[in-house]
């Protein structure tokens, strides 16, 4: 009897062990599509480093039921940096004008621009003012670049309209921006282009309706001239730049919807045969 209580307890500690490095430390996530193409492969599972910005604290009973929480983290040993691949909570979760936590829903992509950038692109290449490094997959942005140039990109279902759908910001996904990523603190002054250009953020903020009557902002019924942001925003991008639902199109990701970062693959499993492509596993993302 007191052998099976033993065996009983240990297996009681290692789930609870397990339990605390899923929260506070380590996660895993399998891939499901190809927009991180070549870094990461449909069917590759990646462990996310939640140490990295620090593991988030918050009602999970709450925001499975789709009600507001706030998050925290526990502290971080470092920041998100550009190039590096996180692991999110998709932030528009019902429609792309409403930012919203939704546990069910997690995408991986770059981040290519942090709180404080300027980011813009042109002939489809990403850029942040005063940063010379690379920043996406390149390769890929040549070549959307080549298609558009051609007339092609209606042949390949290439959708070029990106955010934020606004008539006083025409966008495209290859000539975007220039796009200031608020920083935490950040106080910009309201006008009806940065009306446009930060509404989802400052109402998701606020849980208040932001409009727009001539050149007059308005914050629910109150009129204001400048806004201070609580939040960091990020601009994430899929390597795979034909076939990736990305900040081109949706905008900003605040940062308490941010997991982690993607570190490595610990297993790669070929969705059309089943096999495990051994050469990928324990593999370093990069």
């Amino acid at each position: 009897m007191d052998k099976f209580l033993n065996l009983f307890l240990i297996a009681c500690g290692v789930v609870v062990v397990w339990i605390l490095l899923q929260v506070t430390s380590i996660a895993t996530f399998k891939i499901p599509t190809d927009s991180m193409e070549p870094a990461l492969l449909a069917g590759d599972n990646i462990l996310v480093n939640k140490w990295v910005m620090g593991a988030r604290i918050f009602n999970i009973g709450d925001a499975l039921e789709r009600k507001e929480v706030n998050i925290s983290r526990l502290p971080g040993l470092e920041n998100i940096e550009r190039n590096d691949i996180v692991v999110f909570n998709f932030p528009y979760p019902a429609q792309w004008d409403s930012i919203g936590l939704n546990l069910m829903s997690y995408y991986v992509k770059r981040c290519v621009a942090l709180p404080g950038d300027t980011f813009e692109i042109k002939d489809a290449h990403y850029r942040v003012r005063g940063c010379e490094t690379p920043l996406g997959n390149v390769e890929s942005q040549d070549a959307l670049m080549r298609l558009v140039a051609n007339g092609w990109e209606k042949d390949y279902g290439i959708v070029m309209s990106g955010y934020p759908y606004n008539g006083l910001v025409d966008w495209d996904i290859v000539r975007f921006g220039p796009l200031y990523l608020p920083a935490k603190g950040d106080e910009i002054g309201m006008n009806p282009k940065h009306a446009a250009l930060y509404r989802n953020a400052i109402e998701w903020e606020q849980k208040k309706k932001l409009s727009v009557r001539g050149d007059t902002i308005l914050l629910n019924d109150s009129v204001i001239h400048d806004y201070r942001f609580k939040e960091n925003y990020y601009f994430v991008a899929g390597d795979k730049v034909m076939n990736s639902q990305d900040s081109r199109y949706w905008g900003l990701l605040p940062e308490p919807f941010i997991v982690g970062k993607a570190v490595r693959i610990w297993k790669s499993v070929d969705r059309d045969t089943g096999d495990i492509r051994w050469n990928r596993v324990f593999k370093k993302i990069r």
